[in-house]
């Protein structure tokens, strides 16, 4: 039962290849420059054993068609699959999928039509998704494909969570509402936590925190998320590499008016060129730990603003939740930095949360707790696998829709 993930972006492509039936990885990689001079391959094969071969590759890959061609010829070359007729059903990671999409979805012509009607909302986003779609039902139309989006964890957030004091048209008529982001991620890292703590996840309050080049937190009660820090886009919430996350609204008035920006001048300026990168020139959070150890007062600062934000949303989250059993971190940022780990933790200490720090430090390749002996709440890292529950998904509802017909 081999599922096949894709993550299409608009000039990238990633994968994963997974035999479901055990749930192993068995290929990955990434395709980058897609349409641009300087194209660039990366997959890796998964033996048993645990050694991984490491191809690398570059070359001009014209579009996303021929990137998937490409893909298809590594693992049919490699005896990863016999021919792709032969995958059980393809997994693609759509970012928005509004109101709409509620659940994963059996792509068909109305799944595409409306996924491109969302395109408005997520305009960076839903094009590449559609991309990779449109290619891979043209290269291997008789396999089931399905939709998981990115949204779609967030259906349970409530009305008074959701929506925004603005007039009730705009959301009556053109759905202005949060609808947050990183919901496949913050649904496999609950589902975990929940596994790695020998508790139902019905009977647990917990907050994840995804933490990335983008970063997301959200508040989950008894398996239902009641809120989420991204908005009707990701550029709401939490300080992120490029992205600005809260800010106030007046400010594009005062860029438009004061320095005469354009509409996407200010788009770019707060997406592109915000967050760490705005305040200290770089946006990977270990080279803004290098400027620091090289006596930066400005990345200092980044650093403590990522922070402090992160604090604030869990205060809030906490009395949203009534208490909390556990904080898990994921995300490149949220596994591998120990130091934002203790600095956030030691910020909601009041809150009966701390760290070991030898446990902090010691890393972690799958779920671990990094608290104090003496907890009144689990710290835990798991590691962020979003294509492993989006082949999840995809398997569940092929197996539903066979079960009901």
């Amino acid at each position: 039962m081999r599922v096949l993930v894709i993550n299409a972006g608009s000039s990238s492509i990633k994968f994963r290849l997974y035999e479901m039936t055990q749930e192993v990885l068995l290929a990955s990689g990434t395709l980058e420059r897609i349409g641009g001079a300087g194209g660039r391959s990366d997959y890796q094969i998964y033996s048993p054993s645990g050694d991984i071969d490491r191809r690398h590759g570059s070359s001009a890959i014209e579009d996303h068609p021929a990137g998937l061609q490409e893909i298809f010829a590594f693992l049919e070359d490699n005896n990863l699959v016999n021919s792709m007729t032969s995958l059980y059903a393809i997994g693609h990671r759509v970012v928005h999928g509004g109101e709409t999409f509620q659940t994963p979805a059996l792509i068909d012509d109305k799944v595409i039509k409306e996924i491109h009607n969302m395109i408005p909302l997520a305009p960076l986003h839903n094009p590449a998704s559609l991309a990779g779609i449109e290619a891979m039902q043209q290269s291997c139309p008789q396999v089931p494909q399905i939709a998981v989006f990115d949204t779609a964890f967030f259906r349970t957030l409530p009305p008074h969570a959701y929506r925004y004091a603005l007039p009730d048209t705009l959301y009556q008529d053109h759905r202005v509402r949060r609808y947050g982001f990183h919901g496949t991620s913050h649904q496999h890292v609950a589902q975990q936590a929940a596994h790695y703590l020998q508790q139902p996840l019905t009977a647990l309050r917990l907050i994840t925190l995804h933490l990335g080049n983008g970063a997301s937190a959200a508040a989950i009660r008894d398996g239902v998320c009641i809120d989420t820090s991204m908005g009707m886009t990701p550029l709401e919430g939490l300080i992120m590499g490029t992205r600005c996350g809260d800010l106030d609204p007046a400010v594009h008035f005062y860029l438009a008016r004061t320095l005469g920006m354009d509409f996407d001048e200010i788009e770019y300026l707060l997406s592109s060129d915000s967050g760490m990168k705005g305040l200290c020139g770089v946006s990977d959070m270990r080279d803004v730990h290098r400027l620091v150890d090289e006596g930066s007062e400005q990345a200092r600062l980044a650093i403590a603003m990522y922070c402090y934000r992160i604090v604030k949303y869990i205060g809030a989250y906490y009395v949203a939740l009534g208490g909390l059993d556990a904080l898990v971190f994921t995300g490149g940022v949220g596994e591998n930095d120990a130091l934002i780990r203790q600095s956030v933790c030691d910020g909601v200490g009041v809150l009966g949360i701390s760290v070991d720090e030898q446990l902090n430090h010691s890393g972690a390749s799958e779920t671990i707790s990094i608290s104090e002996a003496n907890k009144k709440v689990d710290v835990l890292i798991v590691p962020a696998n979003e294509e492993l529950e989006i082949a999840r998904q995809v398997v569940a509802l092929l197996k539903k829709n066979i079960s009901s017909g």
